[in-house]
């Protein structure tokens, strides 16, 4: 794909970039265009072997931070290592299928501390070093599951409409310090880890969904993201962009 310097000189950090899903597939992307990019995942081996690929893809070097997102702490070295940065990316999320009779609060808790909870924690650490420097933006994934009701995804769907409800609010507050915050919703983006803890019928199921016959590839998503990344979207914020063929 034609790169056009979308993100020349930026510093774009993208969490969960490990492996070979949306977030590997944004880091490139805004490698691709221009970004200084770091990345980070709490798999330090797939970490680093993300990183590898990008520098042969791209040429450029990233910073790999290794970081978990349900620890403060972690989130915190993460920020403090990046430096001043221009977009962060918050990629991180965990899904899993449970009916709610069936779910255990193990499960619930799981799901909302990653997919939620770890939102907000680098939403947090994100505002308090663009707000002094005036400037930013924040991209979140989030996901139409946040819209449409799905049987076994009560926990995950709850996690990722606190995303668009958190990503609405926040863009509020960042707004008078020159801070952009928006979402996207993906429907269904193919990558390994989803084919690992989604059947192959529910796989079957929402791919019938799309009126293209197909999921999205991840790089489809993350051309989104650096839309929302780029001064193209300078006018939006607040906003949760839905990518997705899907049809009720």
């Amino acid at each position: 794909m034609k790169a056009h310097g979308l993100l020349a000189g930026r510093a774009v950090l993208v969490t969960a970039a490990a492996g070979a899903g949306i977030g590997f597939a944004t880091a490139r992307r805004c490698a691709e265009e221009g970004a200084r990019v770091i990345v980070s995942d709490r798999h330090e081996r797939r970490l680093a072997e993300a990183a590898a690929t990008l520098k042969d893809l791209t040429g450029a070097e990233p910073l790999a931070v290794p970081c978990d997102v349900t620890c403060e702490e972690q989130v915190q070295a993460l920020f403090a290592a990046c430096g001043p940065l221009d977009v962060v990316v918050n990629n991180a999320g965990l899904g899993g299928t449970a009916e709610l009779a069936e779910m255990t609060d193990e499960q619930w808790h799981a799901v909302l501390d990653v997919t939620l909870n770890g939102t907000m924690r680098c939403t947090r650490a994100a505002l308090r070093t663009m707000i002094p420097q005036g400037s930013g933006v924040i991209v979140n994934n989030a996901s139409v599951i946040g819209w449409r009701a799905q049987r076994g995804q009560a926990h995950y769907a709850a996690a990722k409409a606190g995303v668009m409800a958190l990503t609405r609010c926040v863009a509020l507050e960042a707004a008078p310090y020159g801070i952009r915050v928006n979402a996207v919703a993906p429907s269904l983006a193919m990558h390994p880890f989803l084919e690992k803890v989604t059947t192959p019928e529910t796989l079957a199921e929402l791919t019938a969904r799309e009126a293209f016959g197909r999921a999205a590839e991840p790089w489809e998503v993350a051309n989104v993201i650096v839309f929302l990344a780029s001064d193209y979207s300078s006018y939006m914020t607040g906003e949760v962009v839905s990518v997705s063929s899907q049809h009720p």
